[in-house]
């Protein structure tokens, strides 16, 4: 029969190895998912679907399809994923206007980003301003718009602050996003607590709603001038 002295020794040992297999588990595997979203666009009502799909190696890409009431927005971003390390290699994004009173509210844009890790730039062509062309020095850490919002759920179930340096459209500015309490929202056809993260910047408000479980915000709302932009809401995720 083992001593208790033995038995402790046994204990420290397996608590030991435990968290040195804790020490270098990898980062929990990233997963490509298909999310469709009710969606409101400028006060029209569309339908919107995200795509998270791998590429060669370590690189994926994220995008967003917004359609409806004659208007189409699409963003997508290209990035490298190193465990929790994620970098932005290229985006674009467009928006147009097809038909109806879509064809008078919306200004046809088409733009792309370059993020240059071995030069440590990132530039911009497309329908862009001259002063907004880049480049724009980068920094470890330096996120996009889209890849934002797979970052607020990974950082928030870690427990890490919400904030970032976000590189696009021609410039690098800071995004924080603070709590806001919890309320019920539907999701999927369930009712379902979430999470809400707010960054606000001078006319522009960003809302996320985070719920446990989901890979990305179960809602997003985006406004400007007090007045709803962008408004997205999960119906479906496989």
């Amino acid at each position: 029969m083992p001593t208790p002295r033995l038995s402790l020794l046994r204990k420290a040992r397996l608590l030991a190895v435990s968290a040195l297999l804790f020490a270098v588990m990898p980062a929990m595997a990233m997963e490509p998912f298909t999310a469709d979203y009710r969606a409101t666009y400028m006060g029209m009502q569309a339908t919107g679907k995200m795509t998270l799909a791998p590429e060669s190696g370590n690189r994926w890409t994220y995008s967003l399809d917004i359609t409806g009431a004659g208007a189409r927005l699409t963003q997508s971003t290209v990035f490298e994923a190193n465990g929790d390390q994620w970098r932005p290699l290229s985006s674009n994004d467009a928006q147009r206007g097809e038909r109806g009173l879509a064809a008078m509210l919306v200004k046809n844009r088409n733009s792309s980003a370059t993020y240059d890790w071995s030069r440590g730039v990132a530039t911009w062509s497309g329908d862009v301003n001259e002063d907004r062309a880049g480049p724009v020095r980068l920094q470890a850490g330096d996120l996009d718009g889209m890849l934002m919002n797979l970052a607020l759920v990974r950082d928030f179930k870690s427990g890490n602050e919400l904030a970032y340096r976000l590189v696009e459209d021609g410039r690098a500015r800071r995004q924080v996003f603070t709590p806001a309490g919890t309320e019920m929202i539907e999701v999927q056809g369930r009712q379902q607590r979430a999470t809400k993260v707010v960054h606000r910047d001078g006319a522009r408000t960003i809302t996320a709603w985070i719920v446990d479980g989901l890979p990305v915000p179960a809602r997003l709302l985006q406004q400007r001038n007090g007045r709803d932009h962008v408004d997205l809401r999960l119906t479906a995720l496989r």
